[in-house]
């Protein structure tokens, strides 16, 4: 038979304050598998395009922007 008191304590473990949402989502990892802080920033850098000076973000090996690189095509 199960008894009201196993059903009791798992409902208090999921309505504890501080739920999914505004906790850290990384808490239950260990240290080194958590992302690293600044790893976002790292995957885009600032470019001058040299065709046309458009200065934009890219994780692109070429600082050619988009439209210069499709005019060049054409």
């Amino acid at each position: 038979m199960n008894k009201p008191d196993d059903d009791r304590g798992k409902a208090e473990a999921v309505l504890k304050p501080g739920g999914c949402c505004c906790g850290d989502p990384f808490a239950g990892l260990p240290a080194e598998m958590r992302p690293k802080p600044g790893a976002k920033d790292d995957r885009l850098r600032q470019v001058t395009c040299p065709g046309c000076g458009l200065i934009y973000w890219s994780n692109r090996k070429t600082d050619v922007c988009v439209t210069c690189e499709n005019a060049d095509r054409r």
